[in-house]
């Protein structure tokens, strides 16, 4: 019997366990868990999304959010297409299949696809090079620019109307105080409480800003450990190095009930965790001799009441982490390398819905959403699942 076997009987065994619908209620219960003995439990589900019209194709799936009546948004690249996969769109066409899909995709539960919008427009400024997607508690859709002139983050309504830019194209060189600019932007996450907007700013500054979520007005800013950013030149990432003092490359942020701002310092393998304002809280290292593009690419965190669980998507070593978010203790994996449901290539975002099913995206031609059903806890000893094929 492999891993996933084995934690699937563990859990039909469990007396009382939740049911695949809905996710964790017993908040006492879930923040009193024995690490790496009781995880949430998920399986792909092969048939989600279903195909898209149009001889419709994706590239490389640069983004992933759950709204608030659980409609699942993408974002990709429609540039990063290869030719002979959008022949149709070519001048003149070469063949028949196919024709790069729309830049932003909104599907419901049921993985029909209900919203098709994105590209550029009058009044702002459309990214060299899109990255991160993020509807926020109004249903806005904040996007994120990452190309090598990109220096702004935009918000649109759900329709794709024109309602915010932060920041303008080209004006790349203020560095990683600037209060007015951006550079290569990675990720955006709102805080309904506060109004504010949380930049991982990113590929090129190297800091956490954050904007009124109405105005855009310039509210603050830090680098790691929550001091003032530089932009020194760190060179290569030495995992037998003792910890350099700042980010390398701030791929994700994310701000719990609790308040503690989770931020992804990829290439750096490692999550920084602040408060509100700055101020560092402590730091975590994962998979730290991973080179190159680094091991921490995105972060959801669980919807159950206290938020338990941090899900982490690694699009090196090819998996999804389950951490114990108040130890940032791992306490098991899922997922592989692979084309095949339930396996990675370059997976890059995840997301998390009310009743705790993921969902990620990958990069690279890795070119895909895939949808996780919430399982229910359950016990195991495996340290990684393996992929989470139903039974």
């Amino acid at each position: 019997m492999n891993a996933r076997s084995l934690a699937r009987v563990v859990l039909v065994a469990l007396a009382g366990a939740s049911c695949a619908s809905e996710p964790p209620t017993d908040a006492a219960a879930a923040a009193d868990v024995e690490p790496g003995v009781q995880v949430p439990l998920f399986e792909v589900d092969p048939f989600w999304p279903k195909p898209l019209p149009n001889h419709w194709v994706l590239g490389s799936t640069i983004g992933v959010s759950v709204d608030a009546q659980d409609h699942v948004w993408i974002l990709h690249r429609p540039e990063s297409i290869d030719d002979n996969f959008k022949a149709a769109a070519l001048t003149p066409p070469i063949g028949t299949c196919c024709v790069p899909a729309p830049p932003v995709l909104e599907f419901d539960q049921e993985g029909n696809l209900v919203g098709h919008w994105g590209g550029p427009g009058e009044g702002y400024d459309w990214p060299e090079s899109n990255h991160g997607i993020t509807v926020d508690h109004n249903g806005h859709v904040w996007i994120g620019a990452n190309g090598q002139t990109d220096a702004h983050v935009l918000k649109f309504s759900r329709t794709g109307e024109f309602l915010l830019q932060i920041g303008r194209q080209g004006r790349t060189d203020g560095g990683s105080n600037d209060t007015e600019n951006l550079w290569r932007a990675s990720k955006i996450f709102v805080d309904p409480i506060e109004n504010e907007a949380y930049v991982s700013d990113g590929y090129g500054n190297r800091r956490i800003i954050v904007f009124d979520v109405t105005t855009g007005e310039y509210k603050r800013h830090w680098g790691a450990y929550g001091a003032r950013p530089d932009d020194e030149d760190l060179g290569e990432y030495d995992p037998s190095a003792p910890p350099v003092k700042q980010f390398r490359t701030v791929h994700c942020v994310t701000v719990a009930k609790d308040g503690l701002v989770y931020v992804c310092d990829r290439v750096n393998d490692r999550v920084q965790v602040f408060q509100r304002d700055g101020t560092f809280v402590q730091e975590a290292f994962f998979a730290p001799d991973t080179l190159r593009s680094g091991s921490v690419w995105d972060i959801a965190l669980s919807r159950d009441p206290d938020e338990t669980y941090l899900y982490m998507v690694d699009g090196v070593n090819e998996q999804v982490r389950i951490v114990l978010r108040r130890t940032l203790e791992v306490l098991t994996t899922f997922g592989d390398g692979g084309r095949q449901p339930g396996q990675f290539f370059g997976v890059h975002n995840i997301a998390a819905d009310s009743m705790g099913n993921l969902y990620t995206t990958e990069t690279y031609t890795g070119a895909r959403v895939q949808r996780f059903v919430y399982m229910g806890l359950g016990q195991t000893s495996q340290t990684d699942l393996g992929v989470p094929w139903p039974d």
